[in-house]
């Protein structure tokens, strides 16, 4: 199951774009409030209640490591990265 979060203002919505997590990662969650911040929402899927999301993680970036944003193919890891990124995209 895959699902683009939004709170409250409308958010911008970046295609192509899937941030794999897992709720109890705290990297995760980092990365999950830098969105919410940035007003950014993209196509979440949690790997810890998705098997079929653990699978396209693992297909996407050869690993099972987590937070993975995944951009037009390619994957993204370590969350300081990818909040970085975000902020070019905000």
């Amino acid at each position: 199951m895959s699902e683009t979060v939004s709170k409250g203002a409308p958010m911008a919505v970046l295609e192509n774009h899937v941030l794999y997590y897992r709720p109890t990662c705290p990297y995760c969650v980092k990365v999950l409030s830098a969105l919410d911040s940035l007003e950014l929402s993209v196509q979440q899927r949690n790997v810890s209640a998705d098997q079929g999301a653990a699978d396209d993680l693992l297909g996407a970036g050869g690993k099972l490591q987590v937070p993975c944003l995944v951009i037009d193919g390619k994957a993204m890891y370590e969350s300081s990265d990818i909040i970085a990124y975000l902020r070019t995209q905000a």
